[in-house]
């Protein structure tokens, strides 16, 4: 290892539902973060301290999954009362909804290329849409109990689902058939996740494990047991190398899947842990739990150079190895388990945001970032010691700005012009009804010879 490792740090929470957090996510831009809560309601937080959060009413039962689209302009939503809503996370908080089960929705997921949907519900399917016009694509049914999750592969051409019928289901987007079915898990499955790689996929269950198989082999790779209790959510790191969890033993727990142990345990939510999330480039995560809480931790282990660690074991199995991909090692030897203490949380009132003293800024991104999210693409990691410019600062902050400004705004057009074509496809189906119904009339009331 050639720099330091650093503990994970409690950066900012968040309060303001008033029921347990169900699920979070990052908006790509990292200026947001959206959480939704059995309290019926989407909360988006914004990191500039200036901006208050948006609470978004809509919903008329409990909100079960929220996610970003990739482009950051939408958040979807899944709802125990049967519906997603799309909204724009704007102060404005418009939004579309759409009946999509005929139970409670538990999930829902963007496609890589954001033109798709996934929902998985208590009606025991998994069906597609457009995010376009909502359209219906094609439903997936050969789950035999509550679907809890299920999710795109990064590629967008797999989804793996999970199941209270106890399985973990691969299927082909392309072809709709089941590829394989996991049948390991002694418990109900809560969540599921493919690795940034697409090569395999991690699952969750009450059983209290997690386990990380191999899709092209459908080999296990990795089993887990580390929690107490049920774990309820987990997140891949996007670097491959991590995966956290969320328990209901009130804990996150990163593991280290390069070594295949127990890296960190986190203490910091007063009752079960109920969701996780690592941001896109993973070097922040958030969680919520039933204490009402979202808290927002820098992540700050992942600044470990992995060079050294992939050289040396590709001299072990004169090999190379991708560092995308989770490789089957067993623990070396026993290790301690970095234990991060339950941080001292200050109260304050619903739908504000209290900062701790090390502020999140405006999450700048650098070419590290940058390295995390597209290896390939990525510029050369600096040497040891090296000072790394900010990416923007090459850009005048008038000029930036104004950039800022000009497509914020351009957002704000795509995001009306759709509304527009929404209502204008929803005006062109009552008129074609209306005209339905009118020549039905004339029919019935026309004079018999």
């Amino acid at each position: 290892m050639t720099s330091v490792l650093e503990d994970p740090t409690l950066e900012r929470h968040f309060k303001g539902h008033r029921d347990t957090v169900t699920s979070l996510d990052f908006n790509p831009n990292m200026k947001q973060l959206a959480s939704g809560s059995m309290d019926s309601c989407l909360m988006v937080w914004n990191f500039k301290p200036q901006m208050r959060a948006y609470r978004f009413v809509g919903h008329k039962d409990a909100v079960m999954s929220v996610v970003f689209s990739p482009s950051g302009h939408l958040v979807a939503s899944a709802s125990r009362d049967k519906t997603v809503r799309l909204w724009i996370p704007s102060v404005k908080g418009e939004s579309t909804v759409f009946k999509a089960h005929t139970a409670t929705v538990r999930s829902v997921d963007f496609s890589p290329d954001g033109q798709a949907l996934l929902t998985a519900s208590d009606d025991k399917s998994i069906k597609v849409w457009t995010v376009h016009r909502q359209k219906f694509q094609f439903s997936l049914n050969q789950h035999m109990n509550w679907v809890r999750c299920a999710r795109f592969s990064p590629d967008g051409r797999m989804i793996v689902s999970g199941s209270d019928d106890k399985t973990v289901k691969l299927w082909d987007k392309n072809t709709k058939e089941c590829v394989h079915t996991f049948f390991e898990h002694g418990g109900f499955v809560n969540s599921v996740a493919f690795h940034p790689s697409g090569t395999c996929i991690a699952a969750a269950g009450t059983d209290s494990t997690v386990k990380v198989w191999d899709i092209r082999t459908n080999r296990l790779l990795q089993h887990y047991q580390v929690h107490t209790a049920a774990v309820n959510g987990l997140s891949f790191h996007s670097s491959g190398n991590y995966l956290i969890t969320a328990s209901n033993d009130s804990t996150l727990k990163i593991l280290d899947l390069l070594e295949g142990r127990l890296f960190y345990t986190l203490h910091g939510h007063q009752g079960p842990a109920t969701t996780v999330a690592f941001s896109r480039a993973g070097d922040f995560f958030a969680s919520g739990g039933s204490d009402e809480q979202v808290m927002v931790w820098k992540t700050n282990f992942d600044q470990v150079d992995y060079s050294e660690v992939l050289k040396s074991h590709k001299a072990r199995t004169e090999q190379p190895q991708p560092p995308p991909h989770i490789h089957d090692i067993p623990p070396r030897s026993p290790h301690t388990v970095r234990q991060v203490p339950r941080p001292a949380v200050p109260q304050t009132a619903a739908g504000q945001n209290s900062t701790v003293p090390h502020s999140l800024a405006d999450f700048s991104l650098t070419s590290a970032d940058v390295a995390m999210r597209d290896p390939v693409h990525a510029p050369p990691a600096p040497s040891v010691g090296a000072t790394q410019p900010l990416e923007k600062q090459t850009i005048p902050p008038q000029l930036a700005n104004t950039l800022e400004h000009i497509v914020g705004q351009l957002d704000v057009i795509t995001q009306t012009v759709s509304i527009l074509e929404q209502r204008l496809s929803m005006t062109e189906n009552k008129l074609r009804e209306a005209l339905d119904n009118q020549q039905k009339i004339t029919l019935q009331v026309r004079p018999t010879d």
